[in-house]
């Protein structure tokens, strides 16, 4: 019987090891938040018909070989006309331990499922911030991260294909 520790379970293929698709949340915590009330007391004394402009974006690092951190930012800007009523942002963060994959099968994990794990902490903070802020609820959509993502990838094509046909048309 031997006293070695046996590593992560691997797939192998044509003699190469490749650890076994796996994920995992290591942690999901608040980053940052910030909330603003330009009008002050005066957003609490007229009645209002506010614009709400939601803003959505994630960014990803790698902080080891097999762990990312995401984080989600999501801006609510409420508007009345031109004057700002409120402004709250929040940026929910998570450390994943993500092995096994390819680029691609990467790149859509970190964009559309961590993200959407992210998400419901993100409009909780949300709440809970307009709440202290004696602020109505507001109802955050869902999300598609996964329609999202595939919009984007397709733009990047579309804009990889543009460019090759310019580079293509200046050479002729």
């Amino acid at each position: 019987m031997s006293d070695e520790t046996q590593g992560p379970a691997t797939a192998t293929t044509e003699g190469s090891e490749k650890p076994a698709a796996s994920f995992s949340a290591q942690r999901i915590y608040l980053k940052d938040v910030s909330f603003e009330t330009p009008k002050g007391p005066e957003l609490f004394q007229k009645q209002w018909n506010p614009k709400v402009n939601q803003d959505l974006s994630t960014h990803t690092a790698r902080l080891d070989e097999s762990i990312f951190e995401v984080s989600l930012r999501i801006t609510i800007t409420v508007k009345d006309n031109e004057d700002t009523l409120y402004l709250v942002e929040v940026e929910q963060a998570g450390i994943f331990k993500i092995e096994g994959l390819d680029d691609k099968q990467l790149a859509q994990v970190l964009n559309t499922t961590c993200a959407a794990m992210l998400f419901p902490y993100a409009r909780e903070a949300i709440d809970n911030v307009l709440t202290k802020g004696s602020l109505p609820p507001l109802m955050i959509p869902p999300v598609n991260f996964d329609g999202l993502f595939a919009s984007a990838m397709a733009a990047n094509q579309a804009r990889e294909e543009q460019s090759s046909n310019e580079s293509n048309d200046t050479q002729h």
